[in-house]
């Protein structure tokens, strides 16, 4: 019987890929190349972050794609990644004090990724410990961080 992996394992094995933008996708993408990241550089620049700073996916994508000198970074795996990068700190909660503190990571809006480990109740206490203050959910829309732009990183 194999092993299954971890969340740790998964991160590490994912494999960062480069393509060239095809004619089909150039009015939406422009030309170039086209970033698929490895879940690795998005738990580096997530590390870089400070407790009271946010990061939003659309900032990891342009900080990726300026870094590999490409014209973009995809977003659904970018989306992918950075859940494998939340369910392996999660895993290493239990034995580790200092985990990637996925929760800075909001969506464009700030508002939070309750499809990230721990949902929404775990990121607003982790987010709120940190400082922010969380304006509720509104329907089905998730709860988001009051003034999330002035706490976003400046380090591009």
């Amino acid at each position: 019987m194999t092993k299954k992996k971890t969340w740790r394992e998964k991160v590490n094995e994912v494999e960062e890929k480069i393509h060239n933008i095809t004619p089909d996708w150039e009015d939406r993408l422009g030309k170039g190349k086209i970033l698929i990241p490895n879940a690795k550089d998005i738990e580096r620049l997530i590390n870089k972050t400070k407790r009271g700073e946010l990061l939003t996916t659309d900032i990891i994508r342009e900080i990726l794609a300026k870094e590999k000198g490409v014209q973009v970074t995809a977003a659904i795996p970018t989306g992918v990644y950075l859940k494998y990068v939340a369910l392996a700190a999660e895993e290493e909660m239990a034995v580790k004090s200092n985990v990637t503190p996925y929760w800075r990571v909001l969506k464009a809006d700030g508002s939070i990724n309750v499809k990230l480990s721990g949902g929404a109740t775990t990121l607003v206490k982790r987010l709120e410990s940190e400082g922010h203050k969380v304006e509720p959910g509104k329907g089905k829309k998730p709860p988001k961080i009051k003034d999330f732009m002035a706490h976003l990183v400046r380090w591009k």
